[in-house]
C-alpha cells in the first residue's frame, strides 16, 4: 500500500496532462447563439463536421448524417453504421414534417422463443453479446434516404469528415476512456473490438490518440458504392459471418445468429407519418410507432395540460409531471409495438378526452403506486381497430441507456432531429473484422417473453423510447430536443419541455437541471446528488421514493429557434462529459 502511495505523484504527473490534453481535443462550448445553421452534438469533432458541411453549402440533412458518421468515429459505444434510428425532419419550403425509420429489424429467423430456454428467459448479459441479438442495421439506409430525398450532397461530400478524423485520429477523453472500461469484459471476448478499445485487455487511456483506418476504408466504401456497398457484397458477407459465427477469442463460446444476406438486402427504411400533438400552445411533432416516446411524451403532456402547474410551488408541479409520465408509461408498456404487428390504439392514447380520464386519478397531494394501464379504446374513433383486447400487465424491461442524439438547422430553417443507437455501451461487442465498425444488440429491446405484443418475430423492429422532437409555436420552429437514455429518453424529453415551458427555464438551464425518470416504479430514478436535495426532500413530503443507480440521465441536445430571428443551440454542460454547440455565424 506504501508503495502505491509513493507511487501515486509520478502517475498523476504522468496521466494528467494526457486527460487534460484529451479533454481539451474535445472541448467545445454547451451553449452557442448567432444566425445561420446551427448545431448541438455530445462531441466536438462531430459539431464541427456538421458546421463544415453547412458552410460548404449543404443542408441540415447533409449536416446531420456528417455529424452522425463523425460521432461513429468519436462516439462508437453508443452509435454507428452497425445500428439503427430515427429522424425527424422539417422541410421549412414545405412546411412539412417527415419522418424516417431505420430501426434494426429481426432476420427471418428469428421466433417469438429465441430469447428462451425451457421457456424461461436467458441471462440478458449473454443474450447481449453475442450473435442472436444483432438486428439488420438500418442505420445506412436511412442516411441514404435522407441523403437522396432531402439533401443536396452525395455519401462522398458528407463522409468526408468522418473519414479524416477516423484517418488522423482523435485523443481519447476521460468519459471514452470510463466507456471502455466498463466494457473490459465484453471487448475480450471479440478480438477486433479488442484490438481496437483495449490495450493488454484494459481500456485504452485517456490522452490515447484513437484512429481506425479500418471504418475510414469503410466510409470510401460507401462513398464509392453508395447504399449498396453495405447491403450487399463484401462488406454484407462480413457482417452475415460475424454474426452467424461470431469472432471470439481463443476458449469463448457465445451464442450465434442466424442472419442472412437476404435479410440485408431486403431491408428498408420506412417513411412514417409523425405523432402530432398539442400543448398550450405549441405544435408538437415526434416519432410514430415503432417509437414509443412521440405517443408518451403527448399523453402525458395532454395530462399536464389540465394543470396550471405556472401558479404551482415547483415540488407540485413536478409531483404532477411525475404522476403524468407514471400514467403514460403504464400505457406505453402495455400496447405499443412494431405497427406492423400490433393494431395499438394510438389514436386513443393521443386523445385529450382519454387524457382527462386518466388525469382523473392523480391526487394532487399523493404519488400513487403501480398504475395499470388505462382503456384507450373507448377514445378510439377508429373503425379499423374494432377490439378491445385486455392490456397486458404493464412491466419495464431493461433497456439500454446508451444512444445518442444530434440536432442541426440551417440557414434556410430546415431542421433535423435525429437520435441513433447500437444499443448498449459497445452493442453486441462484435465489431465487423476488418471494417471497424461495432454490431448492435438490438434484438434484446424485444420482450423476452410474451403474450405482449413487443415479443420476438421475423421481420419486426423491437419498440424503441427515441423521441427526436420538433416543436412549432404559431406555425413557425420554436425549439427541438432529444436525448438518449433507454427508456429515460421519454422522460428527459417530456421534463425538458416541462422545464422549459411550465416552470419558464432557459432551454439551457431546462436541459441541464437534475433529471427525475418516473417509468410506473414504486422509485423515480434520479441522479447522483439529487436524494438529500432540498427538491427531493420536498418531494418526500408528497409520497415519492428515489432509486439513486450513480449513473446520468441522458445527454441531451437542443436547438431553440428565437423570435428575433436568431438560434441558440444548447448541449449537456457536464453529462457524458462537455457537449458541443455552435451556430453558423456567432453572435458577439
Amino acid at each position: 500500500m506504501t508503495q502505491r502511495r509513493r507511487a501515486q505523484p509520478l502517475i498523476l504527473s504522468i496521466i494528467l496532462p494526457l486527460a487534460l490534453a484529451a479533454q481539451a481535443a474535445y472541448a467545445g462550448s454547451p451553449l452557442a447563439s448567432g444566425t445561420g445553421g446551427a448545431v448541438a452534438t455530445i462531441s466536438e469533432p462531430a459539431s464541427q463536421a456538421a458546421l463544415a458541411i453547412l458552410n460548404k453549402g449543404g443542408n441540415a440533412i447533409d449536416a446531420a448524417v456528417a455529424a452522425a458518421a463523425t460521432l461513429g468515429v468519436t462516439d462508437p459505444f453508443s452509435c454507428g453504421i452497425g445500428g439503427g434510428g430515427f429522424m425527424v425532419i422539417y422541410l421549412a419550403k414545405e412546411k412539412r414534417v417527415i419522418t424516417i425509420d431505420h430501426r434494426e429489424m429481426a432476420p427471418a429467423s428469428f421466433q417469438p422463443t429465441v430469447f428462451t430456454d425451457n421457456g424461461q428467459p436467458i441471462d440478458f448479459d449473454t443474450a447481449v453479446a453475442s450473435g442472436m441479438a444483432v438486428g439488420v442495421p438500418g442505420t445506412v439506409r436511412g442516411w441514404h434516404e435522407a441523403l437522396d430525398r432531402y439533401g443536396t450532397m452525395s455519401f462522398r461530400q458528407v463522409l468526408s469528415p468522418a473519414i479524416k478524423v477516423a484517418t488522423d485520429g482523435f485523443r481519447v477523453n476521460a468519459n471514452f476512456s470510463q466507456l471502455a472500461a466498463g466494457n473490459e469484459q465484453k471487448f475480450r471476448l471479440f478480438p477486433a473490438t479488442a484490438a481496437l478499445y483495449l490495450r493488454d485487455g484494459k481500456a485504452i487511456p485517456a490522452g490515447t490518440l484513437l484512429r481506425n483506418p479500418d471504418l475510414a476504408k469503410t466510409y470510401r466504401l460507401l462513398s464509392s458504392g453508395g447504399v449498396k456497398a453495405f447491403y450487399q457484397g463484401k462488406l454484407a458477407r462480413a457482417i452475415v459471418d460475424a454474426v452467424n459465427m461470431p469472432p471470439v477469442a481463443s476458449g469463448v463460446k457465445v451464442r450465434p445468429g442466424n442472419m442472412s444476406l437476404a435479410d440485408l438486402s431486403n431491408y428498408e427504411a420506412r417513411l412514417r407519418q409523425p405523432i402530432r400533438s398539442s400543448y398550450r400552445g405549441y405544435e408538437l411533432y415526434g416519432m410514430p410507432l415503432p417509437g414509443s416516446g412521440g405517443i408518451a411524451i403527448a399523453e402525458a403532456l395532454n395530462i399536464l395540460e389540465g394543470y396550471d402547474l405556472k401558479s404551482m410551488p415547483r415540488e407540485q408541479a413536478e409531483h404532477l409531471y411525475l404522476e403524468a409520465s407514471r400514467l403514460a408509461f403504464a400505457d406505453r408498456n402495455a400496447y405499443l409495438a412494431d405497427p406492423e404487428f400490433t393494431e395499438a390504439p394510438v389514436a386513443g392514447l393521443l386523445s385529450k378526452d382519454y387524457a382527462a380520464r386518466r388525469r382523473a386519478l392523480i391526487d394532487p397531494q399523493r404519488a400513487m403506486p403501480l398504475a395499470a394501464a388505462g382503456d384507450p379504446y373507448a377514445f378510439q374513433n377508429d373503425p379499423s381497430i374494432p377490439l378491445r383486447p385486455a392490456p397486458t400487465p404493464a412491466r419495464l424491461l431493461p433497456e439500454s441507456a446508451h444512444t445518442t442524439h444530434l440536432a442541426v438547422s440551417d440557414k434556410e430553417g430546415n431542421i433535423v432531429a435525429y437520435t441513433f443507437t447500437i444499443e448498449s455501451w459497445g452493442g453486441s461487442g462484435i465489431t465487423v473484422p476488418g471494417y471497424g465498425f461495432i454490431l448492435n444488440n438490438e434484438m434484446t429491446d424485444f420482450d423476452f417473453t410474451g403474450p405482449h405484443p413487443n415479443v420476438p418475430e421475423a421481420g419486426k423492429r423491437p419498440r424503441s423510447s427515441m423521441s427526436p422532437t420538433i416543436a412549432f409555436r404559431n406555425g413557425k420552429p420554436a425549439f427541438t430536443v432529444g436525448s438518449p437514455g433507454g427508456s429515460t429518453i421519454i422522460t428527459t424529453v417530456l421534463q425538458t419541455i416541462f422545464n422549459h415551458v411550465d416552470l419558464g427555464m432557459s432551454m439551457y438551464d431546462a436541459l441541464n437541471a437534475p433529471r427525475l425518470s418516473q417509468r410506473n416504479s414504486t422509485a423515480t430514478q434520479v441522479e447522483p446528488g439529487f436524494t438529500g436535495s432540498p427538491q427531493a426532500r420536498a418531494l418526500e413530503q408528497l409520497g415519492h421514493a428515489w432509486r439513486d443507480e450513480n449513473e446520468e440521465i441522458g445527454a441531451a441536445n437542443a436547438i431553440v429557434f428565437n423570435p428575433d430571428g436568431t438560434i441558440t443551440a444548447v448541449s449537456e454542460a457536464h453529462r457524458h462529459g462537455t457537449g458541443s454547440a455552435l451556430t453558423q455565424s456567432p453572435a458577439h
